[in-house]
């Protein structure tokens, strides 16, 4: 792949020709195979997460007016999509009108790194102030200070999952990486998720482990031994880029551990990562487990490509190597262009959508412009 000219030639135009809504604003994402809209609400989550693919196109792989009018006209619908308390829809009407509210602080953290990058773009305080509302917001519903219902029942089973933790730890990076008078803060929060992800129970000689108890013990259940390969190696180079960034060589070995032990969980004989599967080989509870969804795959790249580079290790060049030529035959569309989403265990098309409320332009322009500064700076402090 020529990531540089596919992002700014096919996948980003993908996006910017079909989905960037000029009336009301902000970004529709249920898009089928050739672009057309066949639904009108809007994902939250990708309001946030389309701005900061626009706006990092723009910032580190070529200045393109349209990424910053694409940018700006979803920066001006973020506060459509924030109810009053300050907390963030999921969903929302295409006028902005709010439609679903869930106790996941996703929508906030995914709000802040956009307009972080939005302001590293334009320079506009407005961006860096409401960047530090959405991510204030996130990190007290992460901590407890917002109290949110839980998802589990604390009295009969006191559980923590390992997103929230992955999440933060990659807004923390982001947000620090502006230009603010917070750095030391989002430096301290960042490496407080790192120790829970490597030190809290989820990470164990077998896998990354999705869920474990709040004492942080792995419980011997279909819903504890669940293991996200995706989730692992996203993880994997979180904790690689924090180790990089602070010089810390005990998460950089650690993040090489993570991917070791994922990929014979994850890659599956016919090609492509799995969805989800259980630790000790018994039957997952997922009914989806076996399918290959575009987004593992591509964080799977980047942590083996950064593997590669900072161990000089032959077998990860030949693992990215093996996922990249998996891609192009499987996940390209070579007519229409961008990717499909969802594919069968023996690699046929689930769907042709191209985008829905879950899928929309992040993990695969975040690929490939994470990938266009690698091909040009080999510089890993450079991805953030």
């Amino acid at each position: 792949m020529n990531f540089k000219n596919d992002l700014l030639n096919n996948i980003l135009p993908f996006w910017l020709n079909n989905a960037i809504d000029r009336e009301n604003g902000g970004i529709f994402t249920c898009l089928d195979r050739e672009g057309n809209i066949y639904g009108t609400d809007k994902s939250v989550w990708f309001q946030g997460r389309a701005l900061w693919s626009f706006c990092k196109a723009y910032n580190s792989v070529e200045k393109r007016p349209e990424f910053l009018e694409a940018a700006k006209c979803i920066y001006d619908f973020l506060p459509k999509c924030t109810d009053t308390d300050g907390r963030m829809y999921f969903t929302v009407t295409k006028d902005g009108r709010g439609l679903q509210k869930r106790r996941y602080y996703f929508s906030e953290t995914f709000a802040a790194i956009g307009c972080a990058e939005y302001y590293k773009a334009t320079n506009d305080i407005n961006a860096l102030e409401m960047a530090e509302k959405y991510f204030t917001v996130a990190y007290e519903c992460f901590t407890g200070k917002r109290e949110n219902a839980p998802k589990i029942n604390p009295e009969n089973y006191k559980a923590k999952a390992l997103s929230p933790v992955m999440i933060m730890l990659s807004t923390a990076q982001v947000m620090r990486s502006m230009e603010s008078d917070k750095k030391e803060w989002y430096s301290e929060i960042a490496g407080e998720c790192l120790n829970e992800v490597l030190y809290g129970g989820f990470l164990t000689e077998k896998a990354l482990l999705e869920s474990v108890t709040t004492y942080g013990k792995a419980v011997d259940s279909p819903n504890g031994r669940i293991v996200n390969p995706g989730h692992s190696m996203e993880a994997a180079w979180f904790i690689m880029l924090e180790g990089v960034l602070t010089n810390n060589q005990i998460a950089i070995c650690a993040a090489r551990n993570i991917i070791d032990i994922t990929w014979p969980l994850g890659w599956d004989q016919r090609g492509g990562i799995i969805a989800f599967c259980d630790v000790e080989k018994k039957p997952p509870v997922q009914l989806e487990w076996d399918m290959k969804l575009w987004w593992p795959q591509c964080e799977t790249l980047i942590a083996l490509r950064m593997a590669y580079m900072l161990f000089g290790e032959e077998k990860y060049k030949v693992m990215y190597d093996t996922v990249l030529n998996y891609c192009e035959e499987h996940f390209v569309d070579k007519q229409y262009g961008e990717w499909y989403g969802y594919l069968h265990y023996d690699n046929t098309i689930s769907t042709t959508l191209k985008g829905n409320i879950f899928k929309g332009p992040f993990h695969i322009p975040r690929l490939y412009a994470l990938m266009s500064v690698l091909d040009e700076t080999e510089d890993i402090k450079r991805l953030v």
